[in-house]
């Protein structure tokens, strides 16, 4: 294989676990960098070896199921794509509106759930599947690490048949708030500047816009936060750990945190963000996402000034013209 090219497995209409054809696609041109995939990838090894920490993902996967059972359509062929546990194809296997599930995720995560289910090693900055291959890509907690956001939702929306639903759950803007701001003050107070220790993430109001400009039709997006209570600030870092999710940025310092940079952040953390009891709070936003492939059986918007009814008379009240005071 030319270098700069990706793999696409074109899945054939057959048994799941038939072997892809494999396809040679053109890999885009490189994002700027923001998050170290490299480390990112060792990081998530890291925490299976660890035996990682779930809660987010059991209740994203919970929270999934139900979204899914208010769509009322089967999905022949679905992919869980990037998810750090097989919680969310567990889900899907379960569902009864799914036929075959497909794994794709880094290499420690991608194992197949029984011998019906298929799992593939791959990346989610380059979607391994041709154009039109999938009826379902579900993801959790995995799309917001990748460098090229908007361009992974256009091969995502290209790999859906028209029609298809991609549902996925990512990390938001607020997420760690509290420890954003303890070690901001810390290193303000202690050191020469401010170091990238919490990764940034998207907003709501950007995925939405990113939703429309990948070309999805009828996209949705809503917010879940989640607050949790830890020990202490220490008690929180084990589990990001846990999660994989310590610091993957590519521009993050790279000298040692200072002893005493640490203690003052932990200081100012218990100052700021701790309960009667002792107990901290960490704050993490969920975004849900959802989108469809278009196609012509499709909810559409009706043209500006084709409506047969005004307004005033469906609802059964006198029209005021703009400028008037009503009741006059």
């Amino acid at each position: 294989m030319r270098p700069g090219a990706g793999v696409a497995f074109a899945m054939g209409e057959g048994d799941a676990a038939r072997a892809p054809h494999v396809v040679v696609k053109d890999m885009a041109p490189p994002s700027p960098l923001v998050f170290d995939r490299r480390l990112l990838r060792a990081h998530r090894a890291r925490a299976a070896a660890l035996g990682p920490s779930t809660f987010l993902l059991e209740r994203i996967a919970e929270d999934l199921s139900d979204r899914l059972a208010a769509v009322l359509r089967r999905f022949d062929r679905a992919v869980d794509f990037g998810t750090p546990t097989d919680a969310v194809s567990r889900v899907l296997a379960a569902s009864g509106k799914v036929g075959a599930v497909i794994r794709a995720a880094d290499g420690c995560y991608a194992q197949s759930l029984d011998e019906r289910s298929l799992a593939l090693v791959a990346d989610e900055e380059a979607l391994p599947f041709r154009d039109g291959a999938l009826d379902l890509l579900v993801s959790a907690l995995s799309l917001q690490f990748v460098n090229d956001l908007p361009g992974a939702l256009v091969q995502i929306r290209r790999a859906l048949k028209p029609d298809g639903l991609f549902l996925a759950a990512l990390v938001g803007g607020d997420t760690l708030t509290e420890l954003r701001q303890a070690f901001a003050a810390a290193e303000a107070e202690i050191e020469d500047g401010i170091s990238p220790r919490v990764a940034p993430f998207a907003d709501v109001r950007d995925i939405g816009a990113l939703l429309q400009r990948a070309g999805f039709a009828l996209p949705v997006t809503d917010v879940d936060r989640v607050t949790v209570r830890y020990a202490s600030p220490i008690a929180l870092m084990h589990d990001l750990r846990r999660m994989g999710a310590t610091n993957p940025l590519a521009e993050r310092g790279r000298r040692p945190l200072k002893r005493k940079t640490l203690r003052r952040m932990l200081e100012i953390y218990a100052e700021r963000f701790a309960d009667r009891d002792g107990r901290v709070r960490a704050t993490f936003e969920i975004i849900w996402l959802s989108g469809w492939a278009p196609h012509e059986s499709q909810q559409k918007p009706l043209a500006p000034g084709s409506a047969r009814q005004r307004l005033a008379d469906a609802l059964g009240v006198k029209e005021v013209p703009a400028g008037d005071k009503a009741g006059r």
